[in-house]
């Protein structure tokens, strides 16, 4: 009785207000950044392609989509919980399928884009392209698979901390393990090895890409893969601490607000990382550029040739 009331008092604690309208504003600054720069980067993606030399496009589509669906989606969910106090049913089941197949979709795209950057082959070519789609798709169908398991067995509550519906165990421990170490090792930990050895081996020059890599896109591949490491350490160490506690505790309230709010910052950070390659910043500003010539320049119309 007294552990029911423990994990009641805990789901209903309210934010204190001044922390309150702090996370409401990093909130809506992560979710402007997010829904803004990667519209534009899609734009520039498909109206500006001739502009800049993109090998391996499919997987940074897969990525910016996943970067966007998360922002208009979830951290707008989480800004709306804050500002209501909680989500509700059905809304509540969704938003945690979501976000665990956007975590998946992320890390999976990035996975791919390593592997085929130190393949060298490009998105071109029906048999690659099917490939590359499917392994892309892989990853959403993963998410989406291992999300739904939650919401199936109703281990779905609202979590002020996280500010967004999380799982909660509350009976077998045996469940929560043998869920978590599935859903870790088949969507988060074997595409982390991708990454780990594809990017080692890139580093040490065991790669066959071509010596215009540095004028491609993915050149910002190390960047990517850096943000994304960082911005996902809270949410893989709350995990852990979840793991290692046989009493089903959570983690500590603090790091699990800390690992929603550095997940919702990755997605706003990519655009800001692929705006860094030059080719790909210049196109942008082209798109965007609609100043004109003004008249009052002079124009050359004709020439007149006078006899002396």
């Amino acid at each position: 009785m007294s552990e029911w009331f423990n994990r009641t008092v805990f789901l209903e604690r309210q934010w204190p207000e001044a922390e309150k309208w702090l996370l409401v504003a990093v909130l809506g600054m992560e979710m402007v950044m997010g829904v803004v720069g990667n519209c534009l980067v899609l734009l520039v993606k498909v109206m500006q392609r001739g502009q800049f030399c993109c090998r391996y496009w499919l997987p940074f589509m897969s990525l910016t989509l996943s970067d966007l669906g998360c922002s208009l989606l979830i951290i707008s969910g989480s800004l709306f919980a804050m500002l209501t106090g909680g989500q509700r049913s059905p809304w509540c089941e969704v938003v945690s399928l979501l976000k665990f197949a956007f975590i998946t979709s992320s890390i999976g795209s990035i996975a791919v884009l390593c592997l085929q950057r130190l393949i060298g082959i490009p998105s071109t070519g029906r048999a690659l392209f099917v490939v590359i789609a499917t392994a892309c798709l892989a990853s959403w169908v993963t998410g989406i698979v291992f999300g739904s398991v939650p919401v199936v067995y109703s281990w779905i509550k609202y979590d002020p901390a996280e500010m967004l519906c999380a799982v909660f165990w509350e009976n077998s421990y045996s469940d929560m393990l043998v869920y978590i170490l599935c859903a870790f090792s088949i969507c988060i930990f074997f595409p982390f090895l991708i990454i780990f050895f594809c990017s080692l081996l890139s580093a040490t020059g065991c790669h066959a890409s071509c010596n215009s890599d540095d004028e491609d896109l993915s050149a910002v591949t190390p960047l990517l893969v850096a943000s994304y490491m960082l911005c996902y350490t809270p949410f893989v160490v709350s995990e852990l601490i979840l793991l290692g506690r046989m009493d089903l505790s959570p983690a500590p309230d603090w790091l699990r607000t800390l690992s929603s709010v550095m997940s919702y910052l990755d997605c706003g950070l990519n655009p800001l990382i692929y705006c860094s390659h030059q080719d790909f910043r210049e196109a942008g500003l082209a798109l965007l550029w609609t100043n004109r010539k003004t008249s009052s320049e002079p124009v050359l119309t004709s020439i007149t040739k006078h006899d002396v």
